[in-house]
C-alpha cells in the first residue's frame, strides 16, 4: 500500500508541475485562434512564475502573470469611451469581447480540483485498506497462552 501512497504523491507532482505550463500554452493558443494580437506584448507576457509543491505534494502555490490589458481585452473593455460620457459615444462599439483566459482557466481549475480529489481519496483509500487488513488485524487479535 505504501506504493499506492508514493504513486499518488508523484501523480499529484507532475500534474500540478505542468499546470502552469500548460495554462500558458491553452492561453497562447486562444490568443493566436482569436486574434487578440496588436503588438504581443500580451502574448510575450504570459509565464507561469511559481510552482511551489509541498512535500506530500497535498499543499501547493501556482502563480501567472500577464500584462493587465490583457483582462480589458478578454471583457471587450478599454479606453473607448472618456470619462464623463454619459454611454453614447457617437458610434457603434468596436470593441468586444475575445475570451481567451476565464473559461479556460476556470475548466482547467476545475480539472485540477477534480483531480486532486480523486487522488487523495485513493490515498486515503489506500492507508485505511492498509491500517485494517486482514493481516494486521489477526496478528492483533492473537491471545497468548500463559
Amino acid at each position: 500500500m505504501e506504493n499506492l501512497e508514493k504513486t499518488s504523491v508523484e501523480a499529484r507532482r507532475k500534474f500540478v508541475s505542468a499546470f502552469n505550463d500548460t495554462m500558458v500554452r491553452i492561453w497562447r493558443e486562444r490568443i493566436s485562434l482569436l486574434e487578440v494580437v496588436d503588438s504581443g506584448l500580451l502574448y510575450k507576457s504570459l509565464l507561469g512564475t511559481k510552482t511551489d509543491i509541498g512535500k506530500d505534494a497535498n499543499e501547493f502555490q501556482l502563480e501567472q502573470q500577464f500584462v493587465t490589458y490583457g483582462i480589458f481585452q478578454n471583457y471587450g473593455t478599454g479606453k473607448e469611451t472618456p470619462r464623463g460620457n454619459p454611454g453614447d459615444i457617437g458610434r457603434a462599439k468596436v470593441r468586444k469581447a475575445r475570451q481567451w483566459f476565464d473559461k479556460k482557466y476556470y475548466g482547467s481549475v476545475m480539472n485540477l480540483r477534480d483531480f486532486l480529489g480523486e487522488s487523495l481519496s485513493q490515498q486515503y483509500i489506500g492507508i485505511v485498506s492498509n491500517a485494517l487488513s486482514d493481516r494486521d488485524l489477526r496478528a492483533s487479535a492473537t491471545v497468548s497462552d500463559t
